[in-house]
């Protein structure tokens, strides 16, 4: 007889997963979205409670004598008390590197939209604009060349790295920020200096009680006024109001961002109610292509079999 489980939050994988491998493991209940009064309720029972950004607090840890192991279809694991999980015996595991390939995709297509603005000449066409313009060519927003301009890196893993090397590819020199509790070397600069050197900074660290708001007011002071920001990490890296002042005030060329602080956001948020042409605003989808979302989904049955065969693959607890 198979394992009992719980998929918490199925949805938040997307469509088209396919999830044989899983079922393969274990008795998997599917539930599309579990609000944290149902929690409790849903994991009674399970052995696996399987999640990707619902929380498991100390007292639905605590509420279930069941629950062997939690996997995470995600590598952050700020939504689980691990420390809780610690004293119960119960394990936990991520997932990782299951979406670099995407990742990269979505921060160059960003930078690519804020240089080529592919979107806005579009809107000019549609418009009826090159229709009646004189010229073959419009030329209504400038278009920058990436090559020789200088790629700055926040937070340098695996997806920094990735990053850095697809804007070599494209003749970019790359700059990778210190650690910030660490001296600058082994080819790093402090992060004051890449700010203030580099046209395009992309972010791509975690976030923690250092890193939060590590993009603010001065930061942003320093940089280039015809710079590109980018993040695709975490909201919280940026003060978004900093941000939004920086950009209606011209000290900061564009920027594209795919994370917000709150998520889903409020109608409020200052991001997603301000309308400027050089902000780009995504859902949270650098991660989503169907294969990224399909390998995060054999990374947790890889888990699962781990677990019960006595092993302990990409455990953080």
């Amino acid at each position: 007889m198979k394992p009992r489980a719980a998929f918490l939050d199925f949805a938040t994988l997307g469509p088209e997963v396919d999830t044989r491998s899983l079922d393969a493991l274990l008795d998997v209940a599917y539930h599309t979205h579990t609000p944290a009064a149902e929690i409790p309720g849903r994991l009674a029972g399970c052995e696996v409670a399987l999640i990707n950004k619902a929380r498991l607090d100390a007292a639905a840890i605590a509420g279930t004598d069941t629950l062997k192991l939690v996997v995470l279809a995600a590598t952050g694991t700020d939504n689980v008390d691990l420390e809780a999980a610690r004293r119960a015996g119960v394990a936990v595991a991520n997932i990782r590197n299951y979406c670099t390939t995407s990742v990269v995709q979505h921060v160059l297509s960003l930078i690519l939209a804020l240089t080529q603005h592919p979107h806005r000449y579009a809107s000019l066409v549609r418009s009826g604009a090159w229709a009646r313009s004189d010229s073959f060519a419009l030329f209504d927003y400038p278009i920058r060349e990436l090559t020789g301009r200088r790629l700055g890196i926040v937070g340098y893993g695996t997806l920094g790295q990735a990053v850095a090397s697809a804007g070599q590819c494209l003749g970019m020199e790359v700059l990778v920020a210190a650690r910030a509790e660490a001296q600058a070397s082994d080819g790093r600069v402090p992060l004051e200096r890449l700010l203030s050197e580099a046209d395009i900074v992309s972010l791509h660290c975690p976030l923690t009680p250092v890193t939060r708001h590590l993009i603010g007011a001065a930061e942003l002071a320093r940089m280039r006024p015809d710079a590109l920001l980018i993040n695709t990490a975490r909201g919280a890296l940026i003060d978004s109001q900093a941000l939004l002042a920086a950009l209606r005030a011209g000290h900061l060329g564009g920027a594209g961002i795919d994370v917000l602080p709150t998520e889903p956001p409020g109608t409020d948020d200052p991001l997603v109610s301000a309308e400027l042409p050089n902000l780009i605003v995504t859902p949270h989808i650098a991660w989503a292509s169907q294969e990224a979302r399909q390998r995060a989904l054999e990374q947790v049955a890889e888990n699962v079999s781990s677990f019960f065969v006595g092993e302990s693959l990409r455990r953080v607890v």
